[in-house]
This record gives structure tokens, C-alpha cells and sequence, in this order.
């Protein structure tokens, strides 16, 4: 069964794809929304192309109705599987489907572009000392702070060990904090352990980056940016005891935006470069993690409040798995935390993909730092890959909303390209 489409492109000028010059290349696709509802969610496919789709990115995707959308192609992402093309090019495809009912599918003929998109939004990455700024049009998205180790003093050091990634609004607001402020180890979105051990009795602590250990920027791998997402790759350097490099992380951050928010994804790849590494730690400096802005530390964190899987809670009350007794939340599919800066409210919901490790032990605090950490054991043959999907929003979140964001990360739309 096929379902007409409504596709909302705002702005977008239409008559650009009425009569597009001499397309080289057309294949069809059939999107299946499985036993979810689909609502503004972003779909990414890895498929086998033709040899005409290798060099182009942006394409245009009609449905059998004359409804259009704008696709982008790029390469396979970090944690993807693509397999080898028995015939054409591997790529992957993505876009924002504005909504399919569940059990239901549409087709697309997915042709090349050849039309003006300057006047349509688009992603671009702007590179300066101070970081790698993905923007969208004139505004800002997301921002890699990518300090180098300076020993100095204290201080420098402080600004210094570890690299992270600010977040901002659909508003164009900053909602991370950066170095300082109250517990200065928390940077924006952030990835690390306290209690790392390997080798022959050596111990770690990349979060807080004590004694010797902090965490470097080492280089970036590959950057894609257009009308659908901006992504990058970069690779971390995890430096032990001694200042050396006993794991390395490479980790890939994509934007998509929607109509209301934005998608942040991170995904990370660890491996070791020290033998067995064991990764350790506890609910509040291990693991992926979100800081909101200090101003909610300062100002406004008794209005912080968490949207859970049984409702929103309280302002100020917080929930978190206990070390001593091993109680609290643990692997929950999904959580969100609504806080205010300068009288605004923003949302941010936390989405743990099911196939990362397991048990996930969860962190709450009114401050407006939230994330998860597990136990896990690095080796050669078992590296450690996790991915996290972030929304961010104006305004607060509802539970719908925070549930079919959660079912379109766990069990996304299905595609397949159709042989004629």
C-alpha cells in the first residue's frame, strides 16, 4: 500500500525541479515506515548506486505523486557495514521524510540534480583557530573546540586537555558550557572515563585528564556538508599515565535539521593501542554526556527539569544509579532534560542506541549535565562502538514527540533500491 507524501519544503522553489537539464542518472527506491508513524525523521540508507551517482551529492527524490525532496549523498558513515558493490558505487543516501504512517511505504525516483540550490539552506564548515563551525545558512549548528595540549601552567593546561563539541539552538544560542565555571571538566557534548586501566597496572583518568592523561585532538578524516546534513570525522588521541597514546578514538558528529530542532548524532569508534584496556568509571564522569550552559548552574537550575519514559518530573529532581547499591535508572531507551537560559527554555533528549553496551547507568543534575556510562573491556579483536543520537529544541519537549524520536533511532525506516 502507497500513501500520498505531504512534503513541507518551506522556501524551497519548487519550479527548480519542473525541468531539470539532461539528468545522467535515475534509479527508484521504496521507503517502508515499518510499525512506526513517521514524523520529520532524518532516513539514511548505505545502497549500491550507479557509476553516474560516484561524484554527485545532492539529488533530488519525487514521489509518485510529483512531491519532491532534496536527498544528499555521501560517503558510508563510521559504524555503517556497506559490504562490496557487486555492480555500481557505494553511498549513502539521506534525507528528511515529513511523514509516513506505519505499515505503509512510498517510492521515490531518485534522480541527479542539476538545479540552482544558492537559495535553499544549506550545511558548510568554517575552520579557524578557535575550532571547525558547522553552520546552517547564517547559523551556527554545532562547533569541534579542538584545543592542543598547552603545559604552561595549570591554567593553560585546564583550557586545554581535551577536545569537545558546543551545541546550539534552532535560536542560534550557544546551550553548551566550555572550560570553567562549576565543574570545569564538563565541556558540551563529551566523551570519556575516569577509572581506565591497562597494561601493567596502569591507570587512567581521561574525563578529568588528571596527573599525566588527557584526551587529543589528532586530525580530521573527512567533512561532508549540504543541503540534507553536515558531518565530520576526527580522530582523538587517549593518553595515558606516561602521556602516551594508549587508545585511539575516531569520532563522527552529524547535523540534520528538521522544522523545530536539530539531530545531532554521535558516533565513536575506540581502539587500543595498549593491549587490554579496561574502561571504567561511574554515573557522573564516565561515558557520552551533555553540559548545558553554566548560566543554568548559576541562575536557573531549580527549573531544570527530566522528561522520562513515565512522564516529566519535577523541577530539581534528579534520578541516578547508586555505585554502593546498584539501584537506579539504568538502560533506558531514552531520556530528556528541559532548562532555562536568560528566561528561554530549551530541551535536549539523550537517545541510546539498543546495540551499545550494556548495562547503561544513568546520570541526572539540576546543574543541566546528564549522560550514561557502562563497563567495558577493549581489546584488539573488540573494539568499542557506541552511537547516541541528540534533539535539540526551543521550548519543551512532550512525551510523543521523545518517543517517536526514540523509535525512528532504534528501528528506522527501511530502503531498497527497486530493480525494474
Amino acid at each position: 500500500m502507497r500513501r500520498r507524501v505531504t512534503v513541507s519544503l518551506g522556501a524551497l522553489p519548487i519550479l527548480l525541479f519542473l525541468a531539470l537539464p539532461g539528468l545522467a542518472q535515475s534509479i527508484a527506491i521504496e521507503v517502508d515506515a515499518g510499525t512506526h508513524d513517521r514524523i520529520r525523521t532524518p532516513v539514511s540508507a548505505v545502497l549500491t548506486l550507479p557509476e553516474a551517482f560516484a561524484k554527485g551529492d545532492v539529488v533530488i527524490l519525487k514521489s509518485i505523486d510529483g512531491e519532491t525532496l532534496l536527498g544528499q549523498l555521501t560517503e558510508p558513515s563510521l559504524l555503517s557495514q556497506p559490504g562490496e558493490p557487486s555492480d555500481g558505487v557505494v553511498r549513502e543516501l539521506h534525507f528528511i521524510l515529513p511523514e509516513l504512517a506505519k505499515g505503509e511505504t512510498v517510492r521515490f525516483d531518485v534522480s541527479e540534480s542539476g538545479a540552482d540550490l544558492s537559495s535553499i539552506p544549506s550545511f558548510s564548515w568554517k575552520t579557524s583557530d578557535e575550532g571547525d563551525l558547522l553552520v546552517r545558512g547564517d547559523q551556527p549548528i554545532l562547533q569541534l573546540v579542538r584545543p592542543k595540549l598547552d603545559e604552561s601552567s595549570p591554567e593553560a593546561r585546564e583550557l586545554t586537555y581535551k577536545p569537545f563539541h558546543h551545541l546550539f539552538a534552532p535560536d542560534g544560542r550557544r546551550l553548551s558550557k566550555g572550560a570553567g565555571g562549576l565543574f570545569t571538566h564538563h565541556r558540551g557534548l563529551f566523551f570519556g572515563f575516569n577509572r581506565v586501566s591497562y597494561g601493567d597496572d596502569k591507570q587512567a583518568d581521561v574525563w578529568h585528564a588528571r596527573g599525566n592523561a588527557f584526551q587529543s585532538y589528532q586530525e580530521t578524516l573527512a567533512e561532508e556538508a549540504g543541503p540534507v546534513l553536515g558531518r565530520h570525522l576526527i580522530t582523538v588521541g587517549w593518553h595515558g599515565q606516561e602521556g602516551e597514546i594508549f587508545a585511539l578514538e575516531s569520532r563522527e558528529v552529524t547535523a540534520y535539521a528538521a522544522e523545530e530542532g536539530y539531530f545531532i548524532d554521535f558516533a565513536a569508534r575506540v581502539e587500543t593501542k595498549a593491549g587490554p584496556v579496561k574502561l571504567d568509571g561511574d554515573p557522573q564522569h564516565a561515558g557520552v554526556h551533555f553540559r548545558a550552559d553554566n548560566h543554568v548552574a548559576e541562575v536557573s537550575k531549580d527549573q531544570t527539569y527530566y522528561l522520562r519514559v513515565d512522564g516529566p518530573g519535577k523541577p530539581g529532581e534528579t534520578r541516578n544509579w547508586e555505585p554502593k547499591t546498584g539501584e537506579g535508572p539504568v538502560n533506558l531507551p531514552w531520556n530528556a532534560m528541559s532548562f532555562v537560559i536568560d528566561g528561554d527554555r530549551y530541551s535536549v533528549a539523550y537517545l541510546d542506541h539498543p546495540e551499545n553496551p550494556k548495562e547503561a547507568r544513568y546520570s541526572e543534575r539540576d546543574y543541566g549535565r546528564f549522560g550514561s556510562y557502562f563497563e567495558y573491556l577493549l581489546t584488539e579483536d573488540q573494539p568499542l562502538n557506541v552511537r547516541y543520537r541528540l534533539w535539540l529544541q526551543t521550548g519543551e519537549l512532550t512525551l510523543d514527540r521523545a518517543k517517536a524520536l526514540d523509535a525512528d533511532f532504534d528501528d528506522p525506516v527501511s530502503v531498497r533500491v527497486v530493480k525494474e
